[in-house]
């Protein structure tokens, strides 16, 4: 049976919450069965939540209320909303503690990072020395923007090489790395471009958009058809 994967509410547009159709396009395309999982104020529900499904994808979005990484807002502080951060993180919390894999996409990174105790550069003319601009103003979201740089040793290198171009929407960046996490992709300015957790099966947390660049890039869709792979054993209980 193919694997389950809960792709976790991007944000809310008014009184409606959202997924955009890349991942679950990109979930699909790889084998895996997409489920939308809303936000909900309720513990219960989450344990559902983790119990259904094999595989987590937490998605791109808008930033992370300062306050849950103990900081005040700063300026170049973006759009929040404390309800949706608070179930994310959580949520990361409890599938962390299963062992079930985790692909977490640019804000999903973040609030990987966050889950695990981690902060954030509220704006990335706050990061000290010179850096790039990573808010790409291409065409499309497939284009490339920049160059990453992967580090030896590490999980997200057997899936995407050494060196690859990537694509580029973030005004915000990771600052201190979160408790059991690894950085395992830069850019040239040094801004962290992907982590991961070494000890777990697959936890890996990258930046940019890698389901914008599904149909273009063969290294994407080999990160996404890996994390859909890890979660069908996790499916069958291998990994519990």
């Amino acid at each position: 049976m193919k694997p389950k994967i809960g792709v976790i509410v991007c944000g809310f547009i008014e009184n409606k919450q959202f997924v955009t159709n890349a991942y679950i396009q990109s979930i699909r395309y790889s084998g895996g069965i997409p489920l939308i999982l809303p936000l909900i104020r309720s513990n219960q529900i989450i344990h559902e939540y983790v119990g259904l499904c094999d595989g987590f994808l937490f998605c791109g979005g808008n930033d992370i209320t300062p306050l849950l990484f103990g900081q005040e807002p700063q300026k170049g502080n973006g759009q929040t909303n404390i309800s949706l951060d608070l179930f994310q993180i959580r949520l990361m919390k409890e599938v962390l503690k299963t062992r079930k894999p985790i692909f977490s996409i640019c804000r999903g990174m973040q609030v990987f990072n966050v889950a695990c105790g981690g902060t954030i550069f509220q704006d990335i003319s706050l990061k000290p020395g010179k850096h790039l601009d990573h808010m790409q103003q291409s065409d499309t979201r497939s284009e490339i923007s920049h160059k990453i740089h992967v580090k030896q040793g590490t999980q997200l290198k057997k899936y995407i090489g050494s060196v690859l171009y990537v694509n580029s929407f973030h005004h915000q960046t990771l600052d201190k790395i979160g408790k059991n996490l690894e950085v395992s992709a830069t850019a040239s300015d040094q801004t962290i471009e992907a982590v991961e957790m070494p000890s777990h099966p697959f936890a890996i947390g990258v930046q940019w958009h890698p389901e914008c660049m599904y149909r273009t890039s063969s290294e994407m869709r080999e990160l996404f058809s890996s994390f859909i792979l890890c979660a069908s054993y996790s499916g069958d209980g291998s990994d519990e």
